[in-house]
């Protein structure tokens, strides 16, 4: 059974920093991509990145790329996103996800976490 969950949200003040982390138990990563999602209160869920299971490929929604950095530590089974200048619109929840390959489109996701929420506020 593939679980993922997730840990790093909380208020940070815009400018700052978080590192979010999927820890995935049930499959090695060599066999799963792993996705970063995002859900604001009342908008859809949007596809933030994805990192592949045969490398360490990784893509961004192209509104986003700059700000996130997503990376794994396979020996963890651990995948992270990295946000930097955060601002007040990335306030959602951010959730993790695994599929067979790295695409930044939901449907295409087989397995998610909960989710952790990120507040960016003053």
């Amino acid at each position: 059974q593939v679980q993922l969950v997730e840990s790093g949200g909380g208020l940070v003040q815009p400018g700052g920093s978080l590192r979010l982390s999927c820890a995935v138990s049930g499959r090695s990563l060599d066999n799963l991509a792993i996705g970063w999602f995002r859900q604001a209160p009342g908008k859809e869920r949007e596809g933030v990145s994805c990192i592949s299971s045969s490398d360490d490929s990784d893509y961004y929604a192209r509104s986003l790329k700059g700000r996130f950095t997503i990376s794994r530590d396979k020996a963890k089974s651990t995948v992270f996103l990295q946000i930097d200048s955060l601002k007040p619109e990335d306030t959602a929840r951010y959730l993790c996800a695994g599929a067979r390959d790295c695409t930044l489109r939901a449907d295409d996701y087989e397995y998610w976490g909960q989710g952790t929420r990120v507040t960016v506020s003053a």
